[in-house]
């Protein structure tokens, strides 16, 4: 799997111009099922994300994870995070999981989250979703797993 986390103070996501996903202080995270991820890989995910620490402490230094804060996921599916721009101007996205396959491991990768304790709210898979955010530092971290 794929993540773009980034440390917010709020995110929403819309369908259709209607709010279908909102959240406080947390993080965003862009996902993104790669072909070849196992059934493992959304719990991985959920695990690295969970106890990233990417949130400040009283120091001021970022040693605070999502678990540590009580901070909430917006979590929305990405297949543009499989790019790949090596060969000319146009994307490709080969290495993007069929989207069965995507949909049940976007769909445990949000479920893993959940029962992490995370507070977590969600865009629409396969949707046209245009979503906003306040960038909080900015922290913004890509993950590979």
């Amino acid at each position: 799997m794929r993540a773009l986390i980034q440390r917010v103070t709020e995110a929403a996501v819309r369908v259709d111009g209607q709010i279908i996903g909102q959240i406080g202080p947390g993080v965003l995270v862009l996902v993104c099922a790669m072909a070849g991820d196992d059934p493992a890989s959304p719990a991985a995910m959920a695990a690295k994300i969970s106890k990233l620490r990417i949130f400040a402490d009283d120091a001021g230094k970022m040693n605070r994870s999502l678990l540590d804060t009580g901070g909430a996921a917006l979590i929305v599916s990405q297949f543009t995070l499989a790019a790949d721009t090596s060969r000319g101007n146009r994307p490709g996205f080969s290495q993007a999981a069929a989207p069965d396959t995507g949909r049940a491991l976007y769909e445990d990768f949000v479920a893993q989250m959940d029962a992490l304790g995370i507070p977590t709210a969600t865009g629409e898979f396969g949707a046209d979703m245009a979503v906003s955010l306040v960038n909080d530092g900015p922290v913004t971290i890509w993950i590979d797993l």
